[in-house]
């Protein structure tokens, strides 16, 4: 078949889109459990109900509003506005300070208990924003305007996108001391303002192929279309994928939320920065060409070296303490979970069913985010549970993160690599049955 050629106003679109709405998430899944916990003092157990309460603000928004979009037959408007109020929301988390929180409630019993309150409450109402921009409708757009010939290509370049969203977070920001409120409010203000400024450029990039659908569509029906019965039948391979990406979510999510910390408070690496800076180029460049892998081999030829990388760095992860031992392991599985979202993305975008992306949006999320967003991070606090403290500078104690989240995470990742024999056996049957006929 041959490719079908896209325009150089899309992979603008794509490369813009994708970096500066990464750029954001990495600040949100990455360094909003860093900002609690250095700022506000935050248990394990706060930072999973954080993150838990935003899959669930992810998922319920991309059910609601990729829907919501198939129905109008327009993705720009909310591509393009709400990244600019994703943008205004990002700007508030400057204002969310212990100083600030001490002289408007001065009666509070812990400064840091309403903090660790505010930043949940306005993490939820961000993601609401940003999976309405970014989860439901750009990549019900990304969807839209690829197809079989394209979607690795242009998958690959997406997932390579959290990548650089890392390097330029963790390379923008590192001169930042975050152990003062101050370096926050700068990082807020920068990261928000950007995202309301390439809201407001999205207006004039987007292009869209959406036509208006049926008037007498019905709107409520199609929220729901994803979780009937019919549906799940008709699109065995869709459901099975989603299934094992809810995995591979779940063990990526044991250990990301904590893994700065790792880095920082149990290596004691203050200089992480410049030792992930390395593993990220290379990762970056490594999922950018495996997108293309998929495009040739196909789904099961590229899913399995990815995820074997993936568990070889959970495996040095946990073994080795030095830096050149971790730099390899975060290679490897940086490597490994980019690579792997690929290829899992590609293939839920072609088992998706034409003209319908938007309603499957919020069921891609589900497996995505919601699942892995409660399930992952709940793990990962019940290995730290009884993890070793330090003693702050105020004399309040924080949890140290040890090695145990990726002995978890590898646990959960040969799981999966059960459901995907499973799923292989379902495709050879599915294929046998295709050549009868």
């Amino acid at each position: 078949m041959e490719k079908t050629k896209l325009s150089k106003k899309f992979w603008i679109a794509l490369w813009i889109f994708s970096l500066t709405g990464q750029i954001a998430w990495v600040v949100e899944n990455m360094y909003f459990n860093v900002f609690i916990y250095k700022m506000f003092n935050a248990t394990a157990g706060d930072i999973s109900l954080m993150v838990g309460a935003s899959a669930v603000s992810a998922t319920l928004t991309t059910v609601i509003i990729g829907a919501l979009s198939d129905k109008i037959g327009k993705r720009k408007i909310f591509i393009s506005g709400g990244y600019i109020i994703w943008g205004i929301t990002i700007v508030s988390f400057a204002f969310i300070r212990a100083d600030y929180i001490g002289a408007i409630f001065p009666m509070a019993a812990s400064a840091s208990a309403v903090g660790i309150t505010l930043v949940i409450i306005m993490d939820c109402i961000m993601t609401f924003f940003g999976s309405m921009a970014n989860d439901a409708c750009f990549n019900a757009w990304l969807t839209d305007m690829t197809d079989s010939t394209n979607r690795g290509a242009a998958e690959g370049i997406n997932s390579m996108m959290p990548l650089l969203a890392m390097l330029a977070v963790f390379g923008g920001f590192m001169s930042f001391d975050l152990s003062k409120a101050e370096s926050w409010t700068v990082i807020y203000l920068i990261i928000g303002v950007a995202v309301i400024l390439i809201g407001i450029l999205g207006l004039f990039l987007i292009e869209e192929k959406t036509e208006k659908k049926d008037d007498n569509q019905n709107y409520f029906a199609n929220i729901i279309y994803g979780f009937r019965p019919s549906v799940v039948k008709q699109n065995k391979m869709l459901y099975i994928t989603l299934i094992c990406f809810a995995v591979f979510g779940i063990s990526i999510q044991i250990f990301m939320p904590y893994l700065i910390l790792y880095y920082n408070v149990s290596l004691g690496m203050d200089n992480y920065v410049l030792i992930m800076a390395p593993a990220v180029l290379l990762a970056a460049a490594f999922t950018a060409f495996y997108g293309r892998v998929y495009d040739k081999l196909g789904y099961k030829k590229a899913i399995i070296p990815s995820l074997i990388l993936l568990c070889a760095g959970y495996v040095i992860m946990f073994v080795f303490r030095s830096v050149v031992p971790v730099f390899v392991g975060s290679l490897f599985i940086i490597s490994g979970y980019l690579a792997s979202a690929a290829v899992f993305g590609a293939m839920i975008r072609d088992c998706t069913p034409i003209g319908k992306a938007g309603m499957f949006q919020g069921l891609r999320i589900v497996g995505q985010v919601l699942i892995p967003g409660i399930i992952g991070p709940a793990l990962g606090a019940r290995v730290l549970k009884n993890a070793d403290k330090i003693i702050n500078d105020d004399g309040t104690s924080s949890f140290v993160p040890n090695e145990n989240i990726f002995v978890a995470a590898l646990v959960v990742a040969l799981v999966l690599f059960v459901a995907l024999t499973l799923q292989f056996l379902l495709m050879k049957k599915t294929e046998n049955k295709t050549e009868k006929k």
